[in-house]
């Protein structure tokens, strides 16, 4: 039976993490040799199995370098000497993109209301009262 639910996948291959972050493989293989914090268990053949930690190492790593814009060398420093700040910050950063989203999620469906639809919801709401 395939397991479908992914937060309950134990390994992931190369290459679903190279597709979940929109890079290469072999930049996953030059981040594993410039990043000694990820580390994926490697399988016969050498094939690299990810587990949920080397995920977020991945995502932070990714973070700091595409889209901070931080060189390896900064991102290698910055994780060695703060690894437990720069994974608050990056949190941080993570909930608030989601805050942001879902509420550019709630304008967008305010935005969508009509002065009828607001009339004819208190007119429901007035007339609920009423019995």
């Amino acid at each position: 039976m395939l397991n479908k639910n992914k937060q309950l996948k134990i390994y992931y291959s190369i290459g679903e993490v190279a597709r979940m972050f929109g890079i290469p493989e072999p930049t996953l293989r030059f981040w594993e040799k410039e990043f000694p914090q990820l580390a994926p268990k490697k399988a016969g053949r050498n094939v690299r199995q990810y587990r949920k930690e080397d995920l977020e190492t991945v995502k932070l790593i990714y973070h700091l370098v595409k889209e901070r814009g931080m060189t390896l060398t900064g991102a290698r420093q910055r994780m060695k000497d703060n690894r437990e700040d720069t994974l608050r910050r990056f949190e941080l950063v993570e909930r608030l993109k989601a805050v942001r989203e879902e509420l550019m999620n709630m304008k967008l469906a305010l935005d969508t209301f009509t002065y009828d639809d607001v009339e004819a919801l208190k007119e429901n709401i007035q007339g609920g009262n009423k019995e």
